[in-house]
């Protein structure tokens, strides 16, 4: 587990910081830019929980444990060598993918079919929840390019993927199951 008893260290002075298995690489660099999106989109679904209620509230604090988890298995790049670590890596699981879909699936059965994209607002949850989406989306977008340049375990990036999905359909949920969605007309202001 993790203990904290001293926030700074000043090791990243220079520029650098220490990945989960205690190589340094630059502050810039593509893996800690993918989890520090991570780390931002878990502070913007906090943000959403000040307004969120019951169920969605409790399915945001699930996600928000499984950002942490995200985090956990993103700062850590050598998947190859999980087995030869003192502890076991934790990595992002496909149940936990199984889990966002099962609750997207549940919110999706009460709303109607959109005729129109969804513009953000409405609710005041339904508009921090558009704002998680697209952070969901520039994360998924950094971790992919990580991806192109070092290994990334497959469920971090379908997890990200079903994530913004699940933002999206919430928000919906949230506007009164999309009775009071904001939808775009084209052309409106011409």
């Amino acid at each position: 587990m993790v203990v904290l008893n001293k926030i700074y260290t000043r090791t990243g002075d220079k520029g650098d910081t220490a990945l989960g298995n205690g190589s340094r690489v630059a502050k810039h660099s593509a893996r800690v830019t993918a989890y520090g999106t991570t780390d931002e989109l878990n502070a913007q679904v906090g943000v959403a929980r000040l307004v969120a209620e019951g169920a969605l509230d409790a399915a945001l604090a699930r996600i928000q444990n499984d950002l942490f988890d995200l985090g956990a298995d993103l700062c850590r790049p050598d998947m190859e060598q999980d087995a030869k670590a003192e502890y076991p890596p934790l990595r992002m699981a496909q149940s936990q993918v199984d889990r966002l879909e099962a609750e997207i699936d549940e919110m999706n059965k009460d709303l109607a079919p959109l005729r129109s994209f969804v513009l953000p607002g409405g609710s005041a949850l339904a508009a921090h929840l558009h704002v998680c989406r697209t952070v969901a989306r520039r994360a998924e977008r950094l971790t992919t390019e990580l991806a192109t340049l070092e290994n990334v375990n497959a469920p971090a990036l379908v997890y990200l993927n079903r994530l913004s999905d699940w933002f999206f359909v919430a928000s919906r949920a949230a506007n009164d199951n999309g009775s009071q969605d904001v939808l775009w007309v084209p052309g409106a202001n011409r």
